[in-house]
């Protein structure tokens, strides 16, 4: 039986991989500004559970939502 996977997909660029099994993306999403209707880049970084540290800096990646694995890491690696 299939179990469909529930939550977020984002796309994002690993930024830092200092920590043990834990790569920082940031993630870019464009939003209008509502009085004067300017496109903004907002970004916002995510920790992400990397096992292995396989992630490199500079990076492209997919990343998922899935259960709480520590305190601040709620993603893992999509691919």
């Amino acid at each position: 039986m299939e179990q469909e996977t529930k939550g977020k997909y984002l796309q994002g660029v690993v930024v830092k991989t200092a920590m043990k099994d834990t790569a920082t993306v940031s993630v870019d999403r464009y939003t209008k500004h509502p009085k004067y209707k300017k496109y903004l880049r907002r970004s916002k970084k995510y920790l992400v559970h990397d096992p292995g540290n396989t992630l490199a800096v500079g990076q492209k990646v997919s990343i998922r939502e899935v259960r709480p694995i520590s305190k601040r890491k709620r993603f893992v690696i999509a691919q």
